[in-house]
């Protein structure tokens, strides 16, 4: 039963936010009746909410609970003063993500004053071979989830997305050797990333912070400073939790 349950939950997407009983039946292969019932059950506890028309959503009770990760709400409330830093000091989009499993997972994004448009969203995934942040934490990942990663299918967004697992190995060798990340026009053709890692109180890579700007309008070394300057100031009030 709570397999049924949770595949009800996950037919809720980014591209499909809001349902009718019948979508969630077809999406989730279960019959309308029982579709209809654990719906039923999750308007009752909060978990979804049914407007007048029928149309079912994601509830607040939801993000209540999920605001209780430690690696959600608590590193965001505390990174937070940085980035917004970041983000006043460069104009640009601010993005702090952490690692699940073989995805990114975004836990903030600063959007900056007439900053290029970016894809992410909070609370949103994406691969970990494309983004500043994404190529950070794939370089500091255990070996097997490095290996899982560049041994399956490999998503390519633009002709510039780097999909061959060898060039890919020689980028994560640079992004440890030299502390940062550099994604140029690897998910969209307008965009450079520069990324860096946050560390915990053990040294181990927890998070990543990235700058994301429009293409051609600064030298990637030269975000790269600002980028690592926040991520050592974030790491810092990591260590003393």
């Amino acid at each position: 039963m709570l397999g049924r349950a949770l595949r009800v939950l996950e037919a809720f997407s980014p591209d499909r936010p809001a349902l009718r009983l019948s979508e969630v039946a077809r999406r989730t292969g279960l019959p309308a009746a029982t579709a209809h019932r654990l719906l039923r059950e999750f308007c009752a506890w909060g978990a979804l909410e049914r407007d007048e028309d029928g149309v079912y959503r994601v509830g607040l009770r939801l993000w209540e609970l999920g605001s209780l990760a430690p690696r959600g709400l608590g590193l965001r409330e505390l990174a937070l003063p940085f980035l917004e830093d970041l983000s006043q000091i460069t104009r640009e989009n601010v993005q702090l993500a952490v690692r699940e499993g073989t995805e990114v997972v975004y836990i903030e994004r600063i959007a900056g004053t007439g900053a290029v448009p970016v894809l992410t969203r909070v609370g949103g995934r994406f691969a970990l071979t494309a983004t500043g942040v994404g190529l950070v934490l794939l370089a500091h990942a255990p070996a097997e989830v490095q290996e899982e990663v560049l041994g399956g299918p490999i998503e390519r967004y633009t002709a510039e997305t780097v999909t061959d697992p060898d060039r890919l190995r020689h980028m994560l060798a640079d992004v440890r050797t030299h502390g940062f990340s550099i994604s140029e026009r690897q998910v969209t053709l307008d965009a450079l990333s520069v990324g860096a890692p946050i560390h915990d109180a053990h040294g181990r890579v927890a998070a990543a912070v990235s700058l994301v700007v429009r293409y051609g309008s600064v030298a990637p070394h030269a975000l790269a400073p600002l980028v690592m300057t926040s991520a050592r100031a974030i790491s810092r009030a990591l260590s003393v939790l």
